[in-house]
This record gives structure tokens, sequence and C-alpha cells, in this order.
């Protein structure tokens, strides 16, 4: 059985996903409960649990909060939570789930199964961290590699091509990168940071453009001298965005 902690500091939100655990992941055994980050703390290093179900915004502080205390962060976190969709993108391109309120059975399924399959829990911490530092404002993603997670900067990121269900990603020190994720979960991510998608196949980052070229739809020349035709319906768009970023 896996051991979990729940917290959360709605005593109904508890009890809801303790049902839903029960009738859908009977493999999970809830250990214990806390309702804050204090008693979250307590119940941790008392417990020793494999998992806890975390959610962010409580009384005496957040989810964050209570990571940061974990003097040895030795098990899973998921998500439970109501926050904003843009905290969201930031747990979700940092490799942890997260479960949204209200609790979608098939979401919990999903969340847990991942979590079953995962025993290697050596970079957690360095997970955890980009996301405290993305808690405000977005400046950092975890992109999956064969032997862990490389953390960047999303100001280096020059250009992202994609191939197929994949992704190749391009950087300011003419490093790439190829990740199992869509250009479109990237554009999602990353259009109010400066890049636009010109492209059915590619995304740019306005502060690398060195060059516009008129044409029917224009090409970009990149400063790495990369040459990016831009999509007849794209360029109003991208146009529109450079203006602004300008």
């Amino acid at each position: 059985m896996i051991k979990a902690i729940i917290i959360d500091d709605e005593k109904k939100a508890r009890e809801n996903l303790i049902n839903y655990l029960s009738k859908y992941c009977n493999d999970i055994m809830v250990i214990s409960e806390a309702d804050g980050v204090n008693s979250g703390l307590t119940q941790i290093t008392k417990m020793k649990p494999d998992i806890i179900f975390l959610d962010i915004r409580m009384q005496d502080g957040t989810g964050f909060d209570l990571l940061d205390r974990v003097n040895k962060i030795d098990f899973e976190v998921i998500f439970v939570t109501a926050f904003d969709q843009y905290a969201i993108k930031a747990f979700k391109f940092s490799a942890l789930d997260y479960i949204l309120k209200p609790i979608d059975p098939e979401e919990l399924i999903k969340a847990v199964s991942k979590f079953k399959k995962e025993n290697d829990f050596s970079d957690i911490r360095s997970k955890l961290n980009t996301l405290f530092e993305n808690n405000r404002e977005l400046k950092r993603i975890a992109l999956p590699s064969l032997d862990g997670y490389k953390f960047i900067d999303i100001s280096q990121i020059t250009r992202i091509e994609s191939d197929g269900s994949y992704s190749t990603v391009y950087t300011a020190n003419s490093n790439k990168m190829l990740v199992t994720k869509l250009l479109k979960d990237f554009e999602n991510m990353l259009v109010s940071h400066g890049f636009s998608r010109v492209h059915k196949s590619h995304l740019i980052n306005h502060n690398f453009i060195k060059d516009y070229i008129k044409g029917e739809g224009g090409t970009i020349i990149m400063e790495d001298g990369t040459e990016i035709d831009v999509a007849r319906r794209r360029k109003p768009s991208l146009l529109s965005a450079l203006l602004k970023w300008g």
C-alpha cells in the first residue's frame, strides 16, 4: 500500500478526496490528515508518507511554505488546488502533478498512476525550487531529459520547433534539446513572455529576432542566422506582437 497524507484547510475537501481515493485508487492508504502548514509538517515528520496531497492556499501559509520547511523531501507531491491557471502552468512544466478543484476522478487516477511509476526522488528539490520561483512570476521551466530534468531560463530560449509529438528547444548558447512536449503546450505558456507562433512548426522569442523580411507571410531572420517562414495567417498577430513588445 502507498501511504498518503492529505493536507488541506477545508475539512470537506479532505473528506471528498478520501472518498475518491477509496473508490478509485484503493492502493492508496490515507494514514493522516492535516489542516495547514504547521500541522502538515508535524504529520509528515511523524508519519513518513510515500505521497502527500497538498493544497496551495491555507490559513497559516501556503503549500510552498510547508515544502520549504521540510528538511528532506523523500515523498512525492500532488497538488490539489483551486489556484489560478497561470500558476498551474508552472506546476505542469516543472514536472510535478496537480489536480484542479473540484476533483475530476479521471485526473486523480492519472496523477496517482503517474506517481506510482516514479521511484527517483533525487531531483524533487530542484523541481520544487523552480515552483517557488514561478509562484510569483514564471521565469524557468523544467524539460525532461533521459537522466532527469534540465532547468532552463525562459529568457535563454531562442526558438522551439515542432517535431511531431516532440519539440526541439533551442537556446542562446547554441544548445538544443528534444523533449516530449507539443509545441502547442509551449505556445500556451510562453506567448505572454515575448514568444510568437509564426508557423505550425515554429515558436520564436522576439528578443532573438534580427530581421523581418516582407513577403506574403514574410521571413524571420534570427540572430543565429536561422531563417523561418511566417505563415500568412499568422503575419498580422506577429507584427502586432512585435510592435507591442518593441
